[in-house]
């Protein structure tokens, strides 16, 4: 039997991941706090900003089971240390970049940097920790991730009030240095040199097919979903994704491993954790302009402002697995489920007039149930890979819950878009002023403003609100949907906790799973 042997530096070696994890953390949320001000200073209409946060977000989910295999081949640390170069080069391009496109394009660079980092940080773990120490070192990386998103909107608002928009981007150079100091000097290299190679026509399927699908969803509330264009995109992104799932079943080492998926523990808990990104992704694309356009604040104030989501995530990652130790993983996944249901149905009912203290409490209960739900759902995924796949399995976890963000800013962005387009009063407006109103609530602020229509701004805040309302409806709905699929096919109460767990034990459970 293969036994673990605990590797004395693991802990300093976390510290490392910690670091990794910290850097896109910070990134999240730092430009979303951002796209309001980006959008007034480089007249991007809601698409673009939509394109400017899934750049990133499609490449790093399309990217991301090669990254693992490139790690698992040629090593983790090497492929971290490169992941953090890339993700800091894009970051420099961003912080000089002059329009929206370059915007665009330097995100997607650094969704490169950040395909490389997420999955190989999680795929070290398996390696470097004991099963019994796992769900900590989940824990406190997931936790890094999380201690990033406060920080972002904040130090992101502090940024905005007293220099240039492309300072945001700029933040993350030091942030990125630290994590490529981390990794050099605190993580010890490994790899699984009899991993499949890295499938070239395979990941070229990947990006196109899934590129072609968020296209397609963005452009449809301007075009019409019945539009020639977005019909053939669709078809497309339909046939180049099944295309890719077709051949990968036909590659006896595939980059995509189907297999994965017919243990239960690790899809249930992958369709868990993909429903809560697509959840969060979305709300955290429609929730700034609301606290900046709407309420009135300033970009720190919107930070600030963010901070009930993030407190109530951080203390549900303290409190996630203490409560897994002692109900089991099944129902933590499903009653974190339900309060993100019951945080996005309450936040449905938000009006103009709601004041912040409403908003504030359902940020809250939708941080608590954030974290609640995905910290047990992601260590429970993990804790059914083989561990000679660590790597790919990882990849194909964050491929999947990055997928489901990306899907999350296209789909609710695209929703949000348009009924905020179908509700806004843009009566007596010139047509290209009522066009330039239609694009997003920021523009139809600066066309209140030119024209100095009292009726359009209170319009545009309305609809606004409105079409906010409608996107947490169908996250309420979603997250409902996703806590009966949790309630009835996560596996059950695993042993307690007190009970001991030995290597051998451990190895005997991951034969079975297998």
């Amino acid at each position: 039997m293969e036994t673990i042997t605990p590797d004395p530096r693991r802990w300093w070696a976390l510290a490392a991941l910690v670091a990794s994890m910290l850097t896109l953390g910070f990134d999240l949320t730092i430009l979303n706090v951002a796209l309001p001000t980006m959008a007034a200073d480089l007249d991007a209409s809601t698409g673009a900003q939509q394109w400017m946060a899934d750049a990133y977000v499609v490449v790093f989910a399309a990217l991301m089971l090669p990254a693992g295999l490139l790690g698992d081949r040629f090593g983790r640390r090497r492929m971290l240390i490169t992941g953090l170069a890339i993700f800091l080069a894009g970051s420099l391009v961003g912080a000089l970049a002059g329009d929206v496109n370059a915007v665009i394009a330097a995100r997607a660079v650094m969704g490169v940097g950040g395909a490389l980092v997420t999955p190989l940080a999680l795929s070290v773990l398996p390696t470097l920790f004991a099963p019994d120490e796992r769900t900590k070192a989940v824990g406190i990386v997931s936790a890094a991730s999380a201690l990033g998103l406060p920080l972002g909107p904040v130090i992101g608002g502090w940024l905005l009030n007293h220099f240039w928009w492309g300072s945001v981007f700029l933040v993350n150079v030091p942030m990125a240095a630290i994590g490529i100091a981390a990794c050099v000097f605190l993580l010890p290299e490994t790899r699984d040199p009899s991993s499949p190679k890295v499938d070239a026509p395979s990941a070229a399927l990947t990006v196109s097919g899934l590129g072609a699908l968020v296209y397609a969803i963005i452009e449809a509330p301007t075009r019409g979903w019945g539009d020639p264009l977005v019909l053939g995109i669709l078809a497309a992104s339909v046939v180049l994704i099944a295309g890719l799932v077709v051949r990968e079943r036909r590659v006896q080492r595939p980059m995509l491993d189907m297999t994965l998926l017919t243990h239960r523990g690790f899809l249930f808990n992958t369709v868990a954790a993909t429903l809560v990104n697509f959840i969060l992704t979305g709300l955290l694309f429609v929730l700034p302009p609301f606290l900046q356009a709407v309420l009135g604040h300033d970009a720190l104030g919107t930070g600030v402002r963010l901070l009930p989501m993030m407190g109530g995530l951080l203390l549900a990652s303290r409190l996630a697995p203490k409560i897994v130790a002692r109900f089991g993983a099944r129902p933590t996944v499903s009653a974190g489920l339900v309060v993100l249901a019951f945080a996005g149905l309450l936040g449905s009912r938000t009006t103009v007039d709601s004041g912040y203290g409403f908003v504030a409490l359902w940020l809250a209960l939708t941080g608590f149930g954030f974290g609640l739900s995905l910290i047990p759902a992601m260590n429970g995924g993990l804790s059914a890979l083989p561990r000679d796949r660590a790597g790919s399995g990882s990849g194909l976890l964050m491929t999947m819950r990055q997928v489901g963000g990306a899907i999350g800013i296209a789909l609710l962005g695209s929703l949000l878009a348009g009924t905020f387009r179908d509700r806004l009063d843009v009566t007596g407006l010139p047509a290209g002023a009522a066009d330039t109103a239609g694009e997003s609530v920021v523009a139809a602020h600066m066309v209140a403003q030119h024209t100095g229509s009292a009726d359009l701004l209170a319009s545009a805040n309305s609809a606004y609100v409105h079409g906010m309302d409608v996107v947490l409806l169908v996250c309420g709905i979603a997250a409902l949907v996703a806590a009966l699929l949790a309630a009835a096919f996560l596996p059950g109460t695993p042993r307690p906790a007190d009970t001991p767990t030995t290597p051998d034990m451990a190895a005997e459970e991951a034969d079975a799973r297998q």
